[in-house]
């Protein structure tokens, strides 16, 4: 009998290949949804979604009934609060397997940045739910890189002198789904990083050069300029951009993805068969 997963935060950036190799791969797949008519655009028919939120706890009781396994890959400001719901309904639903998506700078030592300390906090209670647990740390994902791309340019904020080992989502999915086929992947905070360490600067100038001919050139926000901006503006978001701009410019890569890749697979999709497969994406 197929094992069936839920997914916290399955119509997300990583969330949605996690949920597609899921069902691929044969198991059942079931989403806590806000927006229950565009997941089912986007899922089609063969997807059970709830409507709700990971912070209505009687609701994701009900979603979490007759689950084997709970992936958590929400985010933002209710990242721990959904984590630590997950953990305390974990055991009592019986759930066999929880996964929890960190990231690949959250150290005690970074502990200072916000969303490094909430999510520390929600590995811990994921730790301590009774319940095995797989925590992946990936670093920064491919599908970022478009994110950056508005109105006709191409613009950073804050130049970061530090290279990344940029991951494909498809290959990070097969990741979380292989752990729930492995005994051996349970109880183990795994490091995520691709077969490349990029700039991010570098990683832009190819993307945009490939898809993007029509931008000459990748644009630097500086970061005091970014901040000036968002005050005067009164622009959360690019305040929050310019912040965490600032602490990766500061946050080397931590980890060593030996492990995972020999537990789960490597990931093995480059920035250049990434950009090809990008390509073939109809406008």
């Amino acid at each position: 009998m197929a094992q069936t997963i839920l997914i916290l935060g399955g119509t997300g950036m990583l969330g949605a290949p996690v949920a597609r190799r899921l069902h691929a791969d044969g198991f059942n797949v079931r989403l806590l949804v806000r927006g229950p008519a565009k997941a089912r655009e986007a899922f089609g028919e063969t997807f059970t979604l709830i409507e709700g939120d990971v912070t209505d706890c009687a609701i994701l009781d009900q979603a979490m009934a007759g689950c084997d396994g709970v992936h958590v890959s929400v985010g933002g400001p209710v990242d721990y609060a959904s984590a630590e719901n997950v953990a305390a309904l974990a055991s009592y639903r019986g759930v066999k397997r929880v996964t929890y998506v960190s990231g690949s700078t959250v150290h005690e030592k970074n502990h200072g940045f916000p969303m490094v300390q909430q999510k520390l906090m929600a590995e811990n209670a994921i730790r301590n739910c009774g319940v095995p647990y797989t925590i992946f740390c990936p670093t920064w994902p491919m599908e970022q890189l478009p994110r950056f791309v508005r109105d006709g340019r191409a613009t950073l904020i804050g130049d970061l002198p530090l290279p990344f080992h940029w991951f494909a989502a498809d290959d990070f999915a097969a990741m979380v789904s292989a752990a729930y086929q492995r005994e051996e992947a349970a109880d183990k905070r795994f490091y995520v990083h691709g077969p490349q360490a990029i700039l991010m600067k570098d990683a832009m100038e190819r993307y945009c050069h490939a898809l993007h001919p029509e931008i000459k050139g990748v644009s630097v926000l500086p970061l005091a300029v970014a901040r000036t901006m968002a005050i005067a503006t009164g622009n959360d978001g690019l305040k929050f951009a310019a912040d965490l701009m600032a602490y990766f410019k500061k946050a080397e890569e931590l980890g060593d993805p030996t492990e995972a890749n020999q537990i789960l697979g490597a990931p093995t999709t480059t920035l250049d068969a990434w950009i090809a497969q990008r390509k073939l994406i109809p406008a």
